[in-house]
């Protein structure tokens, strides 16, 4: 097992936040994220100028929106400063991502959806709910969002966080076991950011005793971090 690190990192396909760059290439589809997938890959023929892609933290959601601002070249736009945008946006796609993690602009984004629609474009937004869900009290944007498509990304199925789980041990130059794959999808939180934890953890214990990862090592490790013991920073 390599402990060479000097090379740059390789992104990763998880919700870990803003910023992050995210390939095609990367994304593990499955039966939990395939629809969206497909809605992402078949832009520009999209069924409604403003889609809003729905599902829990750690779905992959970001990884999807950020897959679809790199193939239509769309603007992101901050949840907190759509007005900004507005004026200037003329054609070009947008994004927001979490458009439901605050309380949301309602007027912001009804006119934003406005100048999407009249300029022929497209408008995608990422939430952890339904637009149903998001208190929503102004009439007219709650008009423009029930005309939106929205998609359900649910959370990991088994085939999807074994994918997963199994690239970010390839990612990291590391060879596990399968049935140590199986178990650990078995153990841990159906979530791809605690699968994004739980490798690294494992890593770093292995590299420090200078062990393979063993499905021992895989029980240990899940088991501190099921205690709370299993906190750090990545």
């Amino acid at each position: 097992m390599s402990d060479d690190r000097s090379g740059p990192p390789r992104q990763l396909p998880l919700d870990l936040g803003h910023g992050t760059g995210y390939s095609r290439d990367e994304l593990v589809v499955s039966g939990t994220n395939a629809e969206a997938a497909a809605l992402v890959d078949r832009w520009p023929g999209w069924p409604s100028h403003v889609v809003v892609l729905a599902g829990p933290p750690g779905s992959g959601k970001t990884h999807l929106a950020q897959i679809w601002q790199t193939h239509a070249d769309a603007v992101a736009i901050d949840p907190d400063r759509i007005g900004e945008h507005i004026a200037g946006l003329g054609a070009t796609p947008a994004l927001i991502d979490d458009i439901d993690r605050g309380p949301i602009d309602e007027q912001g984004l009804f006119h934003l959806i406005n100048t999407v629609r009249g300029a022929g474009s497209t408008l995608l937004l990422t939430a952890r709910r339904f637009p149903s869900a998001w208190r929503v009290v102004l009439p007219d944007l709650i008009s423009r969002l029930k005309a939106a498509a929205t998609v359900e990304i649910h959370e990991p199925d088994d085939l999807l966080l074994a994918g997963v789980i199994t690239k970010l041990f390839a990612d990291r130059q590391v060879e596990v076991e399968q049935h140590v794959v199986q178990y650990l999808v078995r153990r841990i939180e159906r979530s791809l950011a605690t699968a994004m934890r739980v490798v690294e953890r494992l890593d770093r214990a292995a590299l420090e005793r200078k062990t393979p990862i063993t499905r021992a090592l895989a029980a240990e490790t899940v088991s501190a971090m099921d205690e709370g013991q299993g906190e750090f920073d990545i």
